[in-house]
């Protein structure tokens, strides 16, 4: 391709290193409008595109009379033109190049922030709409060149260059500004627009000028400027739960800004399907006297004033919280939206990509039970005149003290007595399993969950670790409890049930193999007693209450790899003839996620 105005000859680099880098990624949509006129065009994307081709998305899409796109990619710290954009200062003026006509193109996917010439090279003007993930504006001014670049302005009203330039005086009164009117390039195309001009040039969403910005550094996309936690945007992922954003006023009058959660739109084909937009809050004042933080529901506009730059109250931090118990989809789904911020000065329109995941607990997780309460088993006996207990009519079986009064109620205990708990998620297949003991190493290479220190690799039990829980039953095969009912998820309770068999002297608290009386074996040492001579089944029904979130901003969007509750515990000792005796005990719990790994490795 030739153009018609002196670039001098163009190095093509190598295209766009970005395209197809974010394919996969969750993300909101949004559409770009731009209108392109017969011939050349300025064209600033504020959404990346670069989950389709270019081919794809002119030709196969759109089926838009558009023939070339060029992409300006300037050395970061090099003066690529010295007066206007028909000199170039220097041979190798970095640009990259879709051509409809070209086997092989440099430029090959859309990317955002970034500033293209888009040839039209139909009759009339041409609606091109760009479907993409919006992202935050970006871009690195120079002092020492023209910059290539657009600013996102309100969509639908665009200001006027002059007071839009006006927050910045010194840009204002320096500003070398070409556009391109459309049409052939030549002396008319791009055009510069001096500054008595300024009050008649719309600053177009979507479209690029062409600007030197004179001797003094400058950054200026807008009256206030949106700092984020990561350049990509508010995203939660399946764990965050909260987001921090800056808002600084960059002019010398206050500013008042507005805030709205706006729905995604229907995503592209091939790529993850939206849930809905996240259900968010937004922290407010700091209550002194529980120590929790007020907040609202984002669900409508929200406005912020900033006061004038350079005094208190000139910049803000906004947190923002993502309310995951409502989001009661399957794990994995995505909940996407766009975060709009406005000044109501009609100056500048600022779409984020705001995205959170639905949390999978899939994992291995360990914490601990804090026995807090525990039943009593107390008898209150009867008394005759004398004072003296009074007993029960003599049977074959003997006598017994005559009771008035059972007390089986829980009392706190002195000190809170520790339980481990090891626990086994994997949400896809339901299962939640119950662990004595579980190791964690290396297996092939690849970190493991395991149930024996067998299925580790023997060069790298250095590094392995192994957790237990010395209250659990004991065995050789370490086979974990499944679950009896319930899951691991907020506002569940998830039981299971632990049973000790009467003659387990590995475990079994009522047994001493090498005590006569103890040992289970009747005098002669030749049979094992049965049940309740001299010892006792023991069967644990265990009950992990999970915690609902409650109604302050902390809870509503605490992360998720962390879980607490109330922990219960009924203890049934079995005697004969089916005779039991029941103890009740209650604590509280926590665990949390220390491994994802989903597969929990045994012996085969």
């Amino acid at each position: 391709m030739k153009l018609n105005f002196s670039f001098g000859k163009f190095w093509l680099v190598i295209g766009v290193f970005l395209a197809g880098l974010f394919n996969s990624v969750q993300a909101q949509w949004q559409t770009q409008t731009i209108v392109l006129k017969p011939g050349w065009n300025a064209v600033y994307l504020h959404v990346d595109a670069s989950h389709i081709s270019l081919d794809d998305l002119i030709i196969v899409t759109n089926g838009a009379p558009i023939s070339e796109v060029w992409l300006w990619q300037p050395a970061a710290s090099t003066a690529q033109f010295t007066t206007t954009p028909q000199q170039s200062s220097l041979p190798n003026s970095q640009w990259a190049v879709w051509d409809r006509s070209a086997v092989v193109d440099s430029l090959t996917h859309l990317v955002a922030n970034g500033g293209y010439l888009v040839r039209n090279s139909g009759p009339v003007d041409y609606t091109w709409r760009v479907v993409g993930k919006p992202v935050a504006p970006r871009y690195e001014w120079t002092t020492s060149g023209l910059n290539f670049i657009g600013f996102p302005t309100p969509a639908a009203t665009a200001p006027k260059l002059d007071v839009f330039l006006t927050p910045v005086p010194e840009l204002q009164r320096n500003a070398e500004v070409y556009r391109y009117p459309g049409g052939d390039l030549g002396a008319n195309n791009p055009v510069r627009v001096w500054s008595p001009l300024f009050r008649s040039v719309d600053v177009k969403r979507g479209e690029a000028f062409w600007i030197r910005a004179g001797e003094a550094y400058n950054r200026y996309f807008g009256p206030v400027s949106v700092e984020l936690q990561s350049g990509s945007g508010v995203h939660f992922g399946d764990s965050r739960g909260t987001y921090s954003l800056r808002l600084k006023n960059m002019t010398a009058t206050a500013r008042t800004m507005t805030m709205n959660l706006l729905n995604s739109e229907t995503p592209p084909a091939g790529q993850t399907a939206i849930t809905a937009a996240p259900p968010m809050l937004v922290r407010g004042a700091l209550n002194t006297t529980n120590l929790t933080y007020q907040h609202t529901v984002l669900s409508g506009q929200q406005s912020f004033t900033l006061a004038a730059q350079g005094i208190p109250g000139s910049e803000m931090e906004i947190v923002l919280g993502l309310n995951r118990s409502e989001m009661t989809a399957v794990a994995g789904s995505l909940y996407a939206g766009i975060l709009r911020l406005a000044d109501t000065g009609g100056l500048s329109q600022i779409d984020l990509p705001i995205t959170a995941t639905v949390a999978n607990t899939t994992g291995l997780w360990v914490g601990e039970a804090s026995v807090t309460s525990v039943g009593q088993y107390l008898k209150t006996y009867e008394k005759g005149s004398d004072g003296k207990p009074r007993i029960a009519e003599v049977t074959t079986n003997g006598a017994a003290y005559l009771v008035s009064r059972l007390e089986t109620n829980s009392t706190p205990v002195s000190q809170p007595f520790p339980l481990r708990l090891i626990l086994h998620n994997n949400q896809a297949t339901n299962t939640v399993s119950l662990l004595q003991r579980v190791y964690f190493g290396q297996r092939s290479g690849v970190s493991t969950v395991a149930t024996s220190e067998t299925l580790l690799d023997p060069a790298t039990l250095g590094s392995a670790r192994r957790v237990s829980a010395p209250h659990l039953p004991f065995t050789l095969e370490n086979i974990p409890w499944a679950k009896s009912s319930g899951m691991l998820s907020l506002g569940t309770n998830l039981v299971f049930i632990v049973n000790l068999d009467h003659n387990d002297h590995a475990s079994n608290p009522f047994l001493h193999t090498f005590h006569p009386d103890h040992d289970n074996l009747n005098p002669t040492f030749q049979r094992v007693n049965v049940v309740g001579e001299e010892s006792y089944t023991v069967n644990r029904t265990i009950t992990l209450s999970f915690n609902a979130p409650e109604g302050d901003f902390s809870q509503l969007t605490a992360g998720t790899d962390s879980m607490v509750g109330n922990y219960s515990e009924v203890i049934a000792f079995g005697g004969r003839a089916g005779q039991t005796r029941v103890f009740n005990v209650y604590g509280v719990f926590n665990l949390n996620r220390i491994s994802p790994i989903d597969r929990l490795i045994q012996p085969e």
